[in-house]
């Protein structure tokens, strides 16, 4: 574990991204750039859940915690991929204090949450590890819920005091297609919903994140009190470095400076 829960709680902002190529190469990669934690995307991502095993197993020498979004709040869902060595699960469309809560007693074993106890897993280094894991696996485990609906703006302060859940983390695109106002990040529904996530995760000692892809967005969240940010995606950084290099050697080309005499 590399303690991400810890450093959330002790106030530090920390930066992340989305791993959605499901490629244990490029969670390598991305992993050892200088991200204090990455996101592995099963919800949208092209990976699976044999991907995330080997993603998981890339990143356990890089500094990177290992976030996974599942699909659903399924108690099943949860645990089979805490087993995997997963630090925290984000749920996404959480719309009331229940699914909320079924989400947070999933993260755990009892008599604290309906976790199912494995032992001889990978987070458990193959049952070699077990009792110590045990031991911390709550003060290590982060739970993390999107809020993406307009139903959960009503239930905001009941959902950040569950113990277990650690971060609101918003869905800008998600959010705004509930309001009615898709992309409009500067439109006063928008802005209110974000503001009143944050006010209720500092009301209970708790995080909000976010998801943006321009990093001139960074101050903007950073000023509002958003400390678990993420920029940017393993496809996006391919993708704009690949359209990048392509636009310069047509440029070159087309300039007449091809090196040849």
């Amino acid at each position: 574990m590399k303690h991400l829960k810890k450093q959330l709680q002790q106030g530090a902002t920390l930066h992340g991204c989305w791993l959605n190529l499901g490629s244990a190469v490029t969670a390598e990669i991305v992993g050892l750039s200088g991200f204090d934690w990455v996101l592995l995307d099963l919800e949208h991502g092209a990976g699976t859940e044999k991907d995330v095993y080997h993603q998981l197993q890339a990143l356990e020498h890089t500094p990177a915690a290992a976030i996974v979004r599942i699909e659903s709040a399924q108690r099943q869902r949860i645990h089979r991929i805490l087993d995997m060595g997963a630090e925290g699960i984000m749920c996404p469309r959480i719309s009331n204090t229940a699914e909320a809560a079924a989400v947070a007693s999933g993260l755990h074993y009892p008599p604290d949450g309906t976790r199912g106890v494995a032992k001889m897993v990978r987070a458990t280094s193959f049952g070699q590890n077990f009792q110590n894991y045990y031991q911390q696996a709550k003060e290590n485990i982060v739970g993390i819920v999107q809020i993406e609906t307009i139903e959960v703006l009503d239930h905001l302060d009941e959902i950040a005091a569950l113990d277990g859940i650690d971060v609101l983390f918003i869905g800008p695109a998600d959010l705004t297609m509930a309001l009615g106002i898709f992309g409009q990040f500067d439109h006063p529904l928008y802005l209110d919903a974000v503001k009143a996530t944050v006010n209720a995760a500092n009301k209970a000692g708790k995080a909000t994140g976010i998801l943006f892809f321009n990093a001139g967005e960074y101050a903007r969240y950073s000023s509002m009190g958003i400390r678990m940010i993420a920029c940017g995606a393993d496809a996006t950084f391919v993708a704009d470095a690949a359209r990048n290099m392509a636009s310069t050697l047509q440029t070159l080309r087309s300039s007449g400076k091809t090196g040849m005499p």
